[in-house]
């Protein structure tokens, strides 16, 4: 038994077939959470119909002027979302800062793992005002 079982696993996100196998990819550990924060980032609120209150209202501040009261907003909503929906992690912090590039921003969210007083962060690009991804 693995010191990081309690942490979990789960299928990889986003699904993946191991080709030797034929089976999904599982995640496990610190990979595990970090994939949930991402889940909980990019569901909306009411978007899982067996559990509506799964998720966060990020993504509702697309198309939103990101002055300094609505960053403000949406550091507060991600964090209430990320504690009410995760419960492996503590010590919830989001910064915001602004890139170069129209229309981009980078989300940070860095966080404590229960138990194993470990620091950890998931780096989040997030592209507003209607700007296209193109890669």
């Amino acid at each position: 038994m693995s010191d990081l079982d309690f942490l979990g696993k789960g299928m990889k996100f986003p699904p993946q077939v191991d080709k030797s196998t034929g089976r999904f990819k599982v995640s496990s550990g610190y990979d595990n959470i970090k994939e949930s924060v991402y889940i909980i980032l990019m569901t909306q609120v009411t978007e899982r119909f067996m559990r509506p209150e799964f998720g966060s209202n990020v993504l509702s501040y697309t198309f939103v002027d990101l002055g300094p009261t609505m960053t403000s907003l949406m550091k507060r909503d991600i964090i209430e979302a990320i504690i009410t929906n995760e419960p492996r992690i503590t010590d919830v912090d989001v910064s915001v800062e602004d890139t170069d590039e129209d229309g981009k921003i980078i989300v940070t969210v860095t966080y404590t793992v229960t138990g194993e007083h470990r620091p950890d962060s998931l780096v989040f690009p997030f592209f507003k005002m209607g700007t296209e991804i193109v890669g």
